[in-house]
């Protein structure tokens, strides 16, 4: 379904078209085929895309349907997305922020600013191990008694037992690590991690109407619902965990943001533009460039099992042979990250191009590497 875009005003990126932000328009019309194919064969109910250059959006579409049951409710453009861990980057910019502002380090223990989180052997692990999937305690789990009680969740969080040596490996930590990182968050500004990364990253952006950790129950009424494949894998069905409503406003930091694929392709221009949206200065570029970087090299994710050249938040292409998501044609310093089954987000600094690719449906490997692979390719391949 392709729907009007809002005046400018009413967002941060001004609207452009694919010739004149340097696009080859017949590249763009395969991904958009590829797109129309997949939800026509059942692969997934709805999806969002947007693409944006150098401070200016050149398309934004939305396909199929947000919502499936009891009645069928087409995707328009202000229909919000689970952004699954997507989510990581939006949190990870709310602590770009207060890294600036001095209230924490990168290099800093999380029990310097959490003491009793030094149970159970983790008083040296840092925040840079925790953001980069170093931490030690990948499978840790967070009940749902503890997504709103934010006392319980710091008492949660510092009794995860360890499962391997803080900094001796690489594994994605699913959900535990940003958990930690909002106790953090709310350890260094006393204040609810939700309405901190709404207070630093997405009012001054102008983003606070297509981009949420935490939604608000008014907002559900725009909420795209999560499907997930049959049992015996004829069609999909809504996911009820996902859908619930104190998943949505929990707002797990790894995992439960919600918003607008223009809206992730506009946070990724502020990357791309030294830290600055629309005249609004988030970050520095010296920040960018910090956490922007490769602190893994290439060693192996052993979840993933392969290299994902983590930086603090995305992680980054490199030069090895695959790297998830963000498409084998791209640019060793392309950046971004994605939500399981469904989605990628990513920013390219060689071209000034960012991407949004969010659906609703969340899907198994293979297929699911394989369709991002094209899908980013696609977009790749159109840049000039």
């Amino acid at each position: 379904m392709d729907t009007a875009i809002r005046p400018a005003t009413s967002f941060p990126l001004p609207q452009a078209d694919l010739d004149s932000l340097g696009f080859r328009k017949g590249q763009i019309d395969r991904l958009v085929d590829l797109i129309e194919r997949h939800i026509a064969a059942g692969r997934y109910p709805g999806c969002q895309i947007a693409l944006a250059r150098h401070g200016k959006l050149a398309l934004f579409r939305s396909f199929g349907d947000a919502v499936t049951e009891p009645a069928k409710r087409p995707a328009t453009d202000d229909s919000l997305w689970l952004l699954y861990s997507n989510t990581k980057v939006v949190t990870a910019v709310a602590l770009w922020v207060l890294a600036e502002r001095g209230l924490f380090g990168f290099s800093d223990k999380i029990a310097d600013h959490v003491p009793e989180f030094a149970r159970f052997a983790k008083g040296n692990i840092t925040v840079l191990q925790t953001i980069t999937h170093q931490a030690g305690f990948p499978n840790a789990v967070v009940g749902k008694d503890a997504w709103a009680d934010h006392k319980r969740l710091r008492e949660v969080v510092s009794n995860f037992p360890l499962e391997f040596t803080p900094g001796s490996k690489v594994h994605y930590h699913g959900l535990t690590a940003h958990w930690t990182l909002g106790v953090l968050i709310e350890a260094v500004t006393g204040k609810d991690f939700r309405d901190v990364i709404r207070e630093t990253v997405t009012e001054p952006l102008g983003l606070a109407n297509e981009l949420y950790v935490g939604l608000p129950e008014s907002e559900f009424g725009r909420a795209a619902d999560m499907h997930e494949p049959k049992p015996k894998g004829d069609g999909f069905q809504p996911s009820a965990d996902a859908n619930a409503a104190d998943w949505r406003k929990g707002g797990a930091p790894g995992g439960a943001g919600y918003g607008t694929a223009r809206a992730m392709a506009a946070l990724y221009q502020m990357m791309l533009n030294g830290g600055e949206l629309n005249g609004t200065r988030l970050v520095s570029p010296r920040m960018l460039q910090y956490a922007i970087r490769n602190h893994t090299g290439d060693r192996i994710d052993e979840f993933m099992g392969m290299p994902m050249h983590r930086g603090l938040g995305p992680h980054l292409r490199g030069t090895t042979e695959n790297v998830r998501g963000l498409g084998g044609f791209a640019s060793p310093r392309a950046f971004g990250h994605g939500g399981v089954g469904t989605s990628y987000c990513w920013g390219d600094p060689d071209s000034g191009v960012s991407f949004a690719y969010i659906t609703n449906n969340r899907l198994p490997d293979p297929w699911h590497s394989k369709r991002l692979d094209m899908v980013a390719n696609f977009v790749h391949s159109a840049i000039l």
